[in-house]
């Protein structure tokens, strides 16, 4: 089990875990901002306000940047893969996410609100808007940063 925790030990998979960790703390501050209601679900939810996706790969890839080197490969191909999965949250998440509001809206019309047939509604908070991306890609660089200075 030791050897499972030193992966801790490494900085740049530290600053990414991290990234995700206070890009996901924001969405349950920011609900309860807006909502004035305590919603921990947020914590491993996907989609809102910032991207966690976009702020753990960015602060993944700002961090190799910072250590390897930005001229790296190392770098090179974890920025691809950042753009990627950012490019991912902004375009085919979020439409899927719009599609299963869509779907949702037609069941609940055609009487199934019970939604027995499909045993739950299907989940719309999937992807982000182009600014939720944005923000956790600034906040992803930020957190690398900070943590490398």
């Amino acid at each position: 089990m030791s050897g499972f925790f030193e992966v801790f030990k490494n900085s740049v998979i530290f600053t990414a875990i991290l990234g995700w960790f206070i890009a996901q703390s924001l969405k349950v501050i920011l609900v309860f901002l807006k909502h004035k209601k305590l919603d921990f679900r947020r914590f491993i939810g996907s989609g809102g306000m910032p991207s966690s996706h976009s702020s753990t790969v960015m602060a993944l890839s700002t961090a190799i940047g910072l250590t390897e080197g930005f001229l790296s490969n190392m770098y090179a191909v974890s920025l691809v893969l950042a753009l990627i999965v950012m490019y991912d949250a902004a375009g085919v998440r979020r439409a899927a996410g719009q599609q299963a509001r869509i779907l949702n809206k037609i069941v609940e019309e055609w009487g199934k609100s019970s939604f027995s047939d499909t045993e739950k509604k299907l989940k719309e908070l999937l992807g982000h808007t182009p600014v939720e991306v944005l923000s956790g890609a600034v906040l992803g660089i930020l957190i690398a940063v900070i943590r490398h200075i």
